[in-house]
């Protein structure tokens, strides 16, 4: 974000703060988007994250008044929007319909690969490119409902909307250890159920272990 924008962004803040409605809806359409796309990859149905992203603008005017500029203030709702996302997924949860077979724990670095389409989350980014994976992006979507809720909700920040390990570590208010063991076991994780459904994926995002001949 530029200065212009950022100045912008923390006027609309600070009316929001004295109330002005209008102000804050301004900062909605802003962020709409990032919200809704991070609700919905942690809990994975569209009418039920467009409900919880509601409430998490709602909540977030509520509690506007707590925020203190100098942090980031896109991780401060995705902070509102990931933690109401946790709370419906825990009350969904205590009612399971099954059980899933979670993978084995591995701790890998990240790297280039399939997860690199983690951050292609819209059509915005690229239109064309976004369209020709749709198919990586629905069986990742997939994947992320496999791992655990706290490795999900770090990968949807982290690797989908962006956000720093930093920034991270602010919206689910962890240290910064806890933050990248997180994420390295949820892309590990993710990079193995990816693996094992590989026939699944776009030929160009598929592992080559042998020649075509």
């Amino acid at each position: 974000m530029d200065k212009l924008a950022r100045d912008e962004e923390e006027q609309l803040i600070a009316r929001s703060q004295r109330g002005d409605i209008e102000a804050f809806n301004q900062l909605i359409e802003q962020y709409q988007h990032v919200m809704y796309s991070t609700v919905f990859r942690m809990l994975g149905d569209y009418d039920t994250s467009a409900d919880v992203t509601q409430d998490a603008f709602i909540s977030a005017f509520r509690a506007i008044r707590t925020y203190r500029g100098g942090s980031s203030f896109r991780a401060w709702l995705l902070r509102i929007g990931s933690n109401l996302a946790c709370d419906h997924w825990r009350r969904v949860q205590r009612h399971p319909t099954a059980s899933l077979e979670m993978l084995t724990d591995e701790t890998e670095p990240h790297a280039p690969g399939s997860l690199d389409a983690l951050s292609l989350s819209g059509p915005e980014g690229n239109p064309e490119e976004y369209m020709l994976t749709q198919e990586l992006q629905e069986l990742i979507q997939a994947g992320l409902q496999q791992l655990p809720l706290e490795q999900r909700t770090v990968i949807v920040l982290c690797d989908i909307q962006g956000l720093s390990y930093e920034e991270v570590a602010q919206a689910i208010q962890a240290n910064l250890g806890t933050v990248r063991s997180r994420i390295s076991r949820g892309r590990a994780r993710l990079r193995n159920y990816l693996q094992q459904h590989e026939e699944l994926l776009p030929r160009n995002y598929r592992l080559t272990n042998s020649s075509d001949g």
